[in-house]
């Protein structure tokens, strides 16, 4: 049986079974904080068995894409090194939300293994839960296996998790047999190839909370599980999952491209890179196809590293340039039926993927050679673990992800300190949240404590509606030049999801506190407040005030304009998010925001610098909505669940409750969002991009402006392209470009003049020198102090002199911004006769002026510190030069 045969005719069993066929969730989960990718067929159904979420349907089955490269399950580090682990994989499942349990899963998986596909009995064996009485009785009675075949095992084998948190309960698995005498009882659940789980039949009657304790579940479910590539490799009569149709098509393509041979075996380094490079090619395909982008972080990090490991991989097999993303193609043509999402991105799918490879192929040799010459040092000095310093340096400095670093540790004969690479991340990772932690409204609060000022409810928010809201003062603390309030209600929007927090004014009796910025402390919305003053004007010191001169109740108004334009900002920012992902591809994500009322910032997932062109359309295609003037509407309130199936875009990492609000544009853009919004599109008035940009490898920035910024914009560069018109003394803006040109060749051409006129100023400056040197041994040697405007001239003057001398050595000087300068020249019978070098020449001079430098035989340059030691280095000089001339 192909593998599609397996597939399908799993699907029609099970819907014979009265079972939905569902389609695979995507293996970027979108809406599950615990996890990075989907790792098992029942993740899209959590919510069921958590009985916070239904589906129209009591059985399931499908075909599920999944990866396990992180976490709980994660089996990175043996792929490639056995025959039937995988970074990507497919698991073939059936469930049952609170309809049939043990008995129907243990029959209909007895029947399908055993009377459809035909496995052999006596091969088969079942393994149980230690204490779980009933699935043992329903294997022994239920089906015809043989009672011998049925084991008990403990909670690491046979009770299921997915992972820290979350549902789980005790399992069944199903072995096969593959030893040639059908001796495997002793070798069930003990890792080898020889008996293989295939099935996975889990009963899920707990939830493990947050706390480790298990509570039971309101109904009982199954859920099963079988790798499609273990299966197939079964009926396909395969010892590897390498050798089925699955794999085939990879490795035969990777040979193709490397010209390496594949033989299949476990022992052979080609082999084992073939398989990993075959395995990882596939998790980033899928993972990319489904929305995510290799970066520095969570799901993106984990991506870079599997594609990192697998570079490395194809270096070992002698490739130098990239070829991973020649592979994604065969990948398309094998899987596209089953899975359009290869077809339809594959064209993203290689443009990202070769793009990575080019920026560590770019970093990679040099790595393996600093990896070389530090393991090397660890085994001179008789050690056998690389410290963690320096697998921290081969991360930060060269990109190699320390599970890469540990795998060639491990080739060698060594291993890492993971420990104390870990630390040293940590203490990275500390300082960049201390370096990114603005302090409030740089302010720092320091010690200060909180004084309630009157009881209730605090910061709720009001202003989607309202900017200017009657209030009572809850809380205040105060340092010497800074007061912050929490009232119980406000209309000042709290810094959030990119948005700066509001300004405004805040009156209090006949006392006008200027708000500059408004942020969240947990719940509480905090009102910073530089400037305290009287309604006729006088001022009063931060320090100064006492809070029983706060009036109680007060009113709140948020300064409008900013408000506006900050909105303006807000809803262009959701345009250009939409505009981004249709003009480059749905891979674009998010990665961060500015949105303020002075301009506008979007940083998001892609590959390469976003061309003219496209910046042109996507600015095009903004401001085409903007002149639409489409309404915004904002669903307020929106079950999480519904917001989903309404198309809201949602990103891992980000945390939503269970009630969100929406920000749609009607056929173009619809997204989660808290922030402040226009009440339609077209009072953003005009958009313009300023710049664009990378931050990060994988990472881009747009920066742009709108409403009147734009417009000041567009005046400022108008009023700029008018004076280049004037002085250009050109009749149109169309002629300017040519006449820059033309500037631009006349200055080429008098920069040439003058470079001539130096040659000639220091060929006769050479003439005389010449005549100063001294004749050694038939040679002349010549040391000596010149004019010289640049190093750049200095080193043209030394290859100048080095025309002139038929025979000889000279070291040329120049004292240029109170630094020294140094060129040295050996003419060609010198370095042959003689064995005179100028870069060794000029090594040792330059350390006489506490300098350093070195070059060619022929020809070097160096630098130094001390001028004053100019005549010591020149007498070095001469008599290195005497030594060998004699």
């Amino acid at each position: 049986m192909t593998s599609r045969d397996i597939r399908q005719s799993f699907l029609d069993f099970f819907k014979s079974k009265q079972h939905e066929i569902v389609r695979s969730a995507p293996v970027i989960p979108a809406d599950d904080p615990t996890l990075l990718f989907t790792n098992a067929g029942m993740n899209q159904f959590k919510d069921v068995f958590l009985g916070t979420g239904k589906r129209p349907y009591k059985r399931a089955a499908d075909t599920q894409k999944c990866i396990r490269a992180s976490g709980k399950h994660n089996d990175l580090e043996d792929v490639g090194r056995d025959t039937y682990h995988h970074t990507f994989f497919e698991m073939l499942g059936n469930w049952s939300f609170g309809d049939y349990y043990k008995e129907e899963a243990i029959g209909w998986a007895w029947e399908l293994l055993t009377s459809v596909w035909n496995l052999p009995k006596d091969r088969l064996y079942a393994t149980v839960y230690h204490d779980d009485d009933e699935a043992f009785e329903i294997w022994k009675n239920f089906t015809d296996i043989h009672p011998d075949h049925i084991q008990r095992h403990g909670k690491k084998d046979n009770f299921w998790e997915m992972g820290e948190t979350g549902p789980c309960g005790p399992c069944t698995e199903i072995h096969i047999d593959l030893t040639p005498d059908k001796s495997g009882a002793r070798l069930v659940n003990a890792g080898t190839p020889q008996v293989i789980e295939i099935w996975n039949l889990v009963f899920i009657q707990y939830n493990r909370n947050a706390q480790g304790e298990l509570e039971l579940l309101p109904a009982k479910h199954v859920d099963t599980g079988m790798g499609l590539e273990r299966v197939a490799a079964v009926l396909q009569g395969k010892r590897s999952n390498y050798d089925t149709d699955l794999f085939k098509p990879l490795l035969d393509r990777i040979v193709e491209l490397t010209g390496v041979a594949y033989a299949g075996s476990l022992e052979k380094e080609t082999d084992v890179a073939m398989r990993v490079i075959a395995d990882h090619i596939r998790a980033l395909s899928f993972a990319i196809a489904d929305g995510a982008t290799p970066s520095n972080e969570g799901r993106g990090y984990v991506l870079r590293r599997i594609l990192r490991r697998a570079v490395r991989y194809a270096r070992s097999l002698g490739q130098a340039e990239p070829i991973l993303h020649k592979i994604a193609p065969t990948l398309a043509d094998a899987m596209g039926d089953v899975f359009p999402e290869l077809v339809e991105r594959q064209s993203a799918i290689e443009q990202i993927i070769r793009a990575e490879e080019e920026n560590f192929l770019e970093t990679l040799d040099r790595g393996i050679q600093i990896f070389s010459d530090i393991a090397a040092k660890v085994k001179s000095e008789n050690q056998t673990i690389i410290a963690g310093s320096d697998v921290f340096k081969l991360y930060d400095t060269y990109g190699f992800p320390m599970d890469l670093t540990r795998l060639m540790a491990r080739e060698i004969g060594l291993s890492i300190d993971e420990e104390g690479f870990e630390r040293l991340m940590k203490e990275q990772k500390e300082r960049a949240r201390k370096d990114r932690k603005r302090k409030m409204a740089q302010g720092d609060d320091g010690d200060a404590q909180w004084v309630k000022l009157s009881s209730g409810k605090d910061s709720v928010f009001k202003g989607y509606a309202s900017l200017c809201e009657k209030a009572k003062i809850r809380w205040a603390k105060k340092t010497d030049d800074r007061l912050f309030l929490v009232l119980d209600k406000t209309p000042f929007y709290a810094e959030a999801g990119g948005q700066v927090g509001d300004k405004g004014v805040i009156e209090s009796g006949n006392l006008i506190l200027r708000v500059i910025d408004t942020q969240k402390e947990g719940e509480r919305i905090v009102h910073v407040i530089d400037r305290v003053a009287e309604a006729s004007g006088k001022e009063i010191d931060v320090a100064d005030l006492d809070f029983s001169m706060l009036a109680k109740d007060v009113v709140a108004k948020v300064d409008a304009e900013a408000r506006l334009c900050a909105a303006r900002n807000h809803t262009a920012t959701h345009l250009l998010h939409a505009a981004l992902r249709k003009v480059l591809g749905e891979h674009v994500q998010q990665k961060g925001s500015l949105v303020s009322p002075e301009r506008l910032r979007f940083d998001f997932s892609h590959f390469e610098k976003v061309s003219e062109e496209q910046l042109a359309r996507i600015e095009e295609m903004v401001n085409e909505q903007i002149r639409s003037a489409q309404k915004v509407i904002k669903h307020e309130n929106v079950p999480f669940e519904e917001a989903k199936r309404m198309g809201a875009l949602a990103f891992f990492g980000d945390k939503y409750g269970d009630v969100v609000r929406v920000l749609e544009i009607p056929n173009f853009s619809i997204e989660f969002c808290g922030g402040t919004h226009l009440d339609n599109v077209g009072q953003i008035g005009t958009f313009k991009i300023v710049s664009e940009s990378s931050i990060a490898s994988g990472i881009r920035r747009i920066e742009a402006v709108t409403g009147k910024a734009a417009e000041d914009l567009f005046r400022k560069e108008f009023a700029e392209l008018q004076t280049l018109k004037r002085m250009l003394n050109a009749q149109s803006e169309e002629e300017i470009p040519a006449k820059i040109e033309k500037l631009l060749d006349e200055k080429k051409a008098l920069e040439k003049q003058l470079e001539k006129l130096r040659a000639e100023v220091a060929a006769a400056q050479l003439d005389s020198l010449l005549n100063q040197a001294a004749e050694i041994g038939g040679a002349k040697v010549l040391a000596t102090e010149v004019r010289a405007a640049s190093a750049d001239e200095l080193r043209l003057m030394g290859e100048a002199l080095r025309g002139k001398i038929k025979s000889g050595v000279a070291l040329l000087a120049s004292v240029i911004e109170g630094k020294v300068s140094l060129v040295a020249t050996v003419s060609d019978d010198l370095i042959a006769s003689k064995k005179l070098q100028a870069g060794q020449l000029i090594g040792d001079v330059a350390k006489v002026v506490q300098g350093g430098g070195g070059g060619r035989p022929q020809l070097a340059t160096a630098g130094g510190k001390d001028p004053s030691k100019l005549s010591e280095a020149f007498n070095l000089f001469k008599s290195l030069a005497q030594q060998r001339l004699n």
